[in-house]
């Protein structure tokens, strides 16, 4: 994985979402910046894909940056836990409310996503 993909702004309608990930140090994981909507979800998926196909435990997402995750990425990062079976997970760190509460409402007992908010 490179160090930072994005979607960059500036289209006819407008500026775009950027999500901006980078690897974690020291762990198995990114932290992400930026938005995850209809403008960056081919960049959310695929971080998601390299995950599954990654083969650690335990896969960290740090989201304090991220102000906004719609319901398709979230369910993006749902299919992918359960994907990764073998006791394998997600720990989600610091997300954005939107998204812990639309985890917690459409799929309050997914074993592969664990929500920290510390």
């Amino acid at each position: 994985m490179s160090d930072s993909r994005q979607r960059t702004p500036d289209g006819p309608e407008g500026p775009r979402p950027i999500l901006t990930v980078r690897p974690l140090e020291g762990c198995g994981g990114v932290r992400a910046a930026g938005e995850v909507g209809l403008g960056t979800h081919m960049i959310w998926e695929r971080v998601l894909e390299q995950a599954v196909r990654g083969g650690e435990t335990v896969y960290y997402l740090e989201l304090s940056e991220v102000t906004f995750v719609d319901v398709a990425g979230a369910g993006a990062l749902v299919a992918a836990a359960e994907r990764l079976g073998d006791g394998r997970r997600f720990v989600v760190r610091r997300p954005p409310p939107g998204l812990r509460r639309v985890l917690e409402m459409l799929w309050p007992d997914q074993p592969g996503v664990e929500v920290s908010t510390t």
